[in-house]
């Protein structure tokens, strides 16, 4: 689950949970939640990772499930969760093509999309985002 509390040029900022930690994982900005991500699917082992890690001298690095990874957080717990400007949860279904694929939904309006990638899960994130911010502000000119 992805709550989304703060945006500023461009980069987002909130916390991460999964139900395998109670506590969330502070982000900021869409680079380190992939990142975060991916160490998670890796130590879980799913889901499985389609392709390997290269680094620059072309060597593929292998990953091995973590054992001992259990539940400590309900669904209906982690639902209880919300951003300041949007809640989302990601399923990632498939890590195919040294990517994403999955269903995203916005909590907020209960509206899901399926992503074939993870750019085309930021975008579609960035998007009601966007949506969120222009509805906020002319209420915000009414203020001043």
């Amino acid at each position: 689950m992805l709550c989304v509390n703060s945006r500023e040029r461009g980069g987002i900022e909130g916390k991460l949970y999964h139900g395998y930690s109670k506590e969330g994982i502070l982000f900021k900005g869409y680079e380190e939640i992939i990142k975060i991500a991916e160490k998670f699917f890796d130590a879980l082992g799913f889901p499985y990772r389609g392709t390997g890690d290269r680094d620059i001298s072309g060597h593929t690095r292998s990953y091995i499930k973590e054992e001992g990874m259990a539940r400590v957080l309900k669904d209906e717990e982690m639902l209880e969760r919300h951003g300041d400007m949007g809640t989302f949860v990601i399923r990632v279904q498939h890590r195919q093509h040294s990517s994403w694929q999955g269903r995203v939904t916005y909590l907020e309006e209960d509206k899901s999309v399926y992503f074939r990638s993870a750019l085309e899960l930021v975008k579609i994130i960035d998007g009601v985002l966007d949506e969120v911010e222009q509805a906020s502000e002319p209420e915000d000119r009414e203020e001043k």
